[in-house]
């Protein structure tokens, strides 16, 4: 049966915890490349540009297998568990990366988070609110978009980029039942 969560079941020997950081599948993973200094992302959130930052370090963090670490889907365990030296070394990287990859007044708010997914539910909670100014500039852009002297590739891609943001500031609707 498939995993939901991607948390590997608890274990009680030390051989299943060491094979679960060994095994590349495995959220506890990390490669030789992955350190704290990396930058997963070419863009620093300044802080109106939440939601291409967004997506771009989902993406890096997905590929890297560690999007549990934001959702909160692979939660702490406790001190004693064998499993907590390579959650905590993993959260710090994953808290490294996005320290790396915002400006240096959103980092020093975010330096005393001790989990990521408290990370990064702050900056959701600060970046994510519907921007009314934002939501009409962009639906003014498209109206007043033309071609121009812009050939079709360039005038579809800025077209394209205009609606795609304008698109992550709809909310999706939920089912409350």
């Amino acid at each position: 049966m498939a995993r939901v969560n991607n948390r590997p079941p608890p274990t009680s020997d030390i051989s299943s915890g060491a094979s679960s950081m060994e095994d590349t599948a495995s959220p506890y993973s990390l490669q030789s490349s992955d350190h704290p200094g990396l930058v997963l992302v070419t863009h620093t959130l300044d802080g109106t540009n939440y939601s291409s930052w967004n997506r771009a370090m989902l993406l890096a963090l997905t590929a890297k297998n560690k999007s549990a670490f934001i959702y909160g889907s692979l939660p702490r365990p406790s001190n004693s568990d064998l499993l907590f030296p390579a959650w905590n070394r993993c959260n710090s990287m994953v808290i490294s990366w996005i320290l790396n990859s915002v400006s240096k007044a959103i980092a020093d708010s975010l330096v005393y988070f001790s989990n990521a997914s408290d990370a990064w539910d702050d900056l959701r909670t600060r970046f994510q609110q519907a921007n009314g100014p934002r939501i009409f500039q962009l639906k003014q852009d498209i109206s007043s978009l033309h071609q121009g002297s812009l050939d079709v590739n360039s005038y579809y891609t800025k077209l394209k980029t205009l609606c795609d943001e304008l698109q992550a500031y709809i909310p999706t609707p939920s089912c409350k039942v």
